[in-house]
């Protein structure tokens, strides 16, 4: 079926005068192989994230969610989960960048990172962004390059950690001058090469090991989406998922009530974490951008204005706008009544495709 809603108009995000500085100065492509500082490791490594709690006991009527009106118990930022252990609740958000690459299949790290963004690097490809805060993964990656648009991207995380395997001059010096916290690979001694996939798909850290790099002072993020008291109804109608065109990727994710989950299919098959099962998330929000021309014709998404967003949690799939009028506040959700869109406390995974290429499936 097709969607019967129009895509809204996207304002083009205004950039600051250093960055425009630095894209008309930058012509190179980003590095590829990264092999500088990296160990290679002779052995395949144990894929075994560092939490041990596993990401299908995250279930939507298991845990206790907040309000604006009533805060209730303290809550994991980028979950809203109540919290367990105030250490960890502390440390701040720490972004990786990874592979999506045919080679770099299975990751590792999507069932344990709190928030996942997918986003549109060239016409063949998409690459991962996994934000950790209040669990970790043992190893994860393959680990790839960042680009300028990851910089308005995770404003809203409070300088957040930046993993990633480098880039060409104008980016690197265009993260360095944001405030994302640059731990590339040529900055940081922390990552390695596994055997058991070739160069460029095979760097690897750890995000204990990257944590351990955060400048002292580091804060913890602030909230990024709201989320639904105990008790209340899940807004919109019943889905069982949905089908995401990401140019030349196509992404299904099919809700599963028993599990509480949402499963994600690629390429009509379905995509595993290397650390065990397919990957799973408690909420997708689809968000269409307008991509406009970045440096060496790679897509930029222009995640500061406002667009169509379609919000799919707890069985239900709501219609909504995404409003986000600074890089440094998080995506603001409102349904179409005018209401805040509460998502299930847990994970979420973030889709950034085009405008118009997104279709929410009917109720199973």
């Amino acid at each position: 079926m097709r969607s019967p809603f129009f895509a809204l108009p996207v304002r083009r995000a205004a950039t600051s005068a250093v960055l425009l500085g630095l894209l008309v100065a930058g012509t190179s492509c980003s590095n590829q192989s990264g092999s500088a500082t990296a160990a290679s490791v002779p052995v395949t490594i144990a894929l075994v994230p560092t939490s041990t709690v596993p990401p299908e006991t995250i279930a939507p009527t298991t845990v206790a969610p907040t309000t604006t009106t009533d805060p209730g118990p303290p809550v994991y930022p980028l979950t809203g989960i109540p919290v367990a252990d105030p250490v960890i609740a502390a440390r701040p958000a720490l972004v990786v960048k990874i592979d999506n690459a045919g080679g770099a299949r299975p990751q590792t790290g999507f069932n344990a990172a709190d928030i996942v963004f997918e986003e549109i690097v060239n016409a063949r490809i998409t690459r991962f962004a996994m934000v950790f805060q209040s669990r970790g993964s043992d190893p994860v990656g393959p680990i790839r390059s960042g680009r300028i648009q990851d910089i308005d991207m995770f404003g809203s995380y409070n300088r957040p950690l930046f993993a990633w395997s480098g880039g060409n001059k104008t980016v690197t010096a265009a993260v360095d001058a944001s405030d994302l916290v640059n731990l590339s690979q040529l900055r940081v001694g922390v990552y390695f090469r596994t055997t058991d996939k070739p160069v460029p798909h095979n760097l690897y850290s750890r995000t204990s090991a990257l944590w351990k790099k955060a400048p002292e002072g580091s804060q913890p993020p602030v909230r990024q989406f709201s989320y639904r008291r105990d008790g209340d109804a899940v807004a919109g109608l019943p889905s069982a998922g949905v089908d995401v065109q990401l140019d030349s990727i196509k992404v299904n994710w099919k809700w599963n009530a028993a599990k509480g989950l949402y499963f994600r299919q690629m390429g009509g098959k379905n995509h595993f974490d290397a650390a065990g099962g397919q990957v799973t998330t408690n909420n997708v929000v689809v968000l269409a951008m307008n991509y406009v021309p970045g440096i060496s014709d790679s897509p930029d998404a222009q995640t500061v204005g406002t667009g169509e967003a379609y919000v799919f949690t707890g069985g239900n799939y709501v219609h909504a706008t995404w409003t986000r009028p600074d890089r440094l506040v998080p995506f603001v959700l409102t349904a179409d009544d005018g209401s805040v869109v509460g998502l299930t406390p847990g994970r979420t995974f973030v889709e950034l495709p085009r405008v118009g290429l997104t279709q929410p499936l009917p109720a199973p």
